[in-house]
């Protein structure tokens, strides 16, 4: 009888035979191969869409190139693809983009600029800002100009105070210059730290950035352990300014400040999968290491962000559920929670559950599709382990927050910059006042996680996406409204990865039809979901929503009542107010909405959804002329706008 075998599966490396861990049979180290950005410009119908105002066509399609494993990095020999160990923290490309000087803004910041009076406001940014006239924002060039016009969702409008306002420990080292930002302290090319393996500067580095045009984009981008600085608006675009391999730990978010950005200063963000952070000045190449080795936080950091109007503080999320704001400028220290007496939010109250069962309950719907809730007594709240009000501010961490024990995936700013939309992997979007470490409202998703949030540029609605497939539109509970689930969209077959707002394509102006929005979402299907949003156009489920059902006034009105400040909420414990037993709800603590039905919630089909990558898409943004795309593969793909838009001095005329 002859007996069967399964052979081994070949190397990893067969160009390299005996050859692992980056050693070669002979002992040897194995040359590292690398390559080089490809600039592509496909043609034919795949590569394009049509939607009611025209067609969108695929410009060019960079594709960053993916590093080789680090020599020190051990590859698995038989990878098991149904394996559930643990695998390192990684993330598909993103990009941070930046223009350094003023460029063209949206329809959407005329309209809204022309119907504010009295609202003050020092830096201004994109794209909706409030408190100047459109030609003041176009002659203001000092530092290079403070607007970006690619960032549609933050910016500053408002008169809100800064965090931390009051402290006088929070306030930046004068310096005898006051236009001369300060530096990192670490020379990255000369840098012999461990953590970083090589560093590669375009030969021609200082007569690129000279030659360039001014009102150009600049692009931060993250590929595996590599992370690239790329100048968007040159013919070499390929070509990058500045790559930066990394030993094993893979960037997963960075930010750019557009604060403290200009001609000859701009500070970048970097968060990774070993939870350490990089702050970096690339004109100088000078960075430094925050939370190093983890001393403060060792796990991954899954979002990274400068607070608003701020030049030294940026806020990161941990997967451990935990929000913490760093200082750039400071040394890092280990941390312990502090204990502020009566203020202090760490320790669990008497009228919550343990923080345990706080962070892992929540609302669910049962399999005939009805709600009910985990733990009818059950509130939640911000457990406030350092406040930053606190008088310790010698070090960082500046301040921190418990959440949730699942990972926090994404968060975003408020237009207004008083609020902050945090979503997590156990379904939860939570509304935060983040100038009073409050929480306001918070929400679940239909099941799983939720993914990515952003707001829309007039601050009145959030959008989700999330492991359900769906886009979630949300009207957040804060300024005294009632917070509810506006409606679901439906149009990806997969995780949704990515949601932004069109600023160009947004009419915030109340007129006969109403506020109109548009915005989009990419999915792990590959796929580019397009969706036009007002009111009038969503379709009503026969039955009546939760909203205004006897039962849900109690629980609206605790939640939207927080922002108010101050008072005391009464609540009851079902959350129906039944006549059950009454209880009091602190300032600070909200009863989780419960989880609608897909009967009574309203449907937003999309105007479009096409695949548009053979690989998982994971971000997308909007430009004047384009949208832009990236996967998780380091295709980055620019969409040109079917038509030019109005000029900016007829829309002034609009205005007028």
């Amino acid at each position: 009888m002859f007996s069967l075998s399964v052979l081994p599966p070949p190397p990893r490396y067969p160009s390299q035979p005996g050859g692992y861990n980056g050693i070669s049979a002979t002992g040897g180290v194995v040359p590292m191969i690398e390559t080089n950005n490809i600039l592509t410009t496909p043609t034919g119908p795949e590569y394009q869409f049509l939607v009611g105002e025209g067609l969108y066509v695929l410009k060019e399609d960079l594709h960053l190139a993916t590093p080789p494993p680090h020599p020190s990095e051990a590859p698995i020999q038989n990878p098991n693809p149904l394996s559930t160990a643990p695998q390192p923290a990684t993330a598909g490309t993103q990009l941070s983009l930046v223009n350094i000087d003023v460029g063209p803004l949206p329809p959407s910041f005329y309209r809204s600029n022309s119907r504010s009076e009295g609202v003050s406001g020092s830096i201004q940014e994109h794209p909706d800002e409030r408190s100047q006239s459109s030609t003041e924002v176009r002659e203001s060039t000092s530092d290079g100009g403070r607007l970006n016009s690619s960032d549609g969702s933050r910016h500053c409008g408002s008169n809100a105070p800064a965090f931390g306002e009051g402290n006088t420990l929070l306030a930046p080292t004068p310096t005898k210059d006051s236009n001369k930002r300060k530096k990192p302290k670490n020379n990255m090319t000369k840098s012999n730290s461990s953590f970083i393996s090589r560093v590669i500067n375009h030969e021609t580095l200082s007569k690129k950035l000279q030659d360039r045009a001014r009102d150009g984009m600049f692009a931060f981008a993250n590929v595996n352990r590599a992370f690239q600085w790329l100048d968007l608006s040159s013919p070499t675009k390929a070509e990058y300014l500045t790559k930066i391999l990394f030993t094993k730990a893979h960037c997963l978010c960075h930010d750019v400040n557009r604060v403290t950005k200009g001609a000859t200063h701009v500070d970048v963000v970097m968060g990774f999968s070993t939870g350490e952070i990089i702050w970096w000045e690339p004109i100088s190449q000078r960075y430094t290491r925050l939370n190093k080795n983890g001393i403060i936080n060792s796990t991954p950091v899954s979002s990274i962000a400068w607070i608003p109007n701020s030049e030294n503080l940026f806020l990161a999320a941990h997967m451990d559920g935990t929000l913490i704001v760093y200082d750039k400028e400071k040394e890092d220290a280990i941390f312990s929670p502090e204990e502020e007496g009566g203020n202090n939010l760490s320790s669990p109250s008497t009228t919550v559950r343990s923080s345990g069962d706080a962070f892992l309950s929540r609302p669910s719907t049962s399999s005939n599709n009805t709600t009910t809730a985990a733990t009818t007594t059950t509130t939640h709240r911000i457990h406030i382990h350092k406040s930053v009000h606190s008088k310790n501010q010698k070090v960082n961490p500046v301040s921190v927050w418990k959440l949730s024990n699942q990972r926090i995936n994404a968060f975003a700013f408020s237009p207004d910059n008083r609020h902050l939309a945090v979503v997590s992997e156990d379904g939860s979007l939570r509304i935060i006042d983040y100038l009073s470490e409050t929480l306001l409202d918070m929400f679940y998703s239909y099941y799983g996680g939720l993914t990515c949030v952003t707001w829309s540029p007039d601050g009145r609605y959030v959008l989700t996406g999330g492991q359900d497939d769906l886009v979630s539109i949300w009207s957040p509970g804060i300024e005294g409204t009632a917070g509810h689930l506006v409606a679901r969209c439906q149009g990806h077959h997969s995780w949704v990865t990515g949601v932004k707002f069109d600023p160009w394509r947004c009419d915030i102006d109340e007129g006969v039809t109403g506020r109109n929005y548009r915005f989009g979402s990419v999915g792990e299907d590959g796929r580019v979901c397009l969706w036009d949003f007002s009111l009038g156009m969503l379709i009503r489920p026969r039955v009546g929503s939760t909203i205004g059902r006897p039962g849900t006034e109690n629980r609206h009105r605790s939640n939207s009542g927080l922002s108010g400040g101050g008072e005391t909420v009464r609540e009851g414990v079902n959350g129906n107010g039944g006549g059950k037993e009454r209880r009091e709800l602190r300032v600070g603590e909200v009863v989780p909405h419960e989880v609608e039905k897909r009967a009574s919630t309203a449907v937003l089909p999309p105007v479009l959804s096409k695949i548009i990558d053979d690989d998982p898409l994971c971000w997308l943004e909007f430009t004047r002329d384009a949208i832009i795309t990236s996967c998780k593969s380091g295709h980055i793909r620019t969409w040109n706008r079917p038509a030019e838009l109005t000029p900016l001095d007829e829309q002034e005329k609009k205005v007028e």
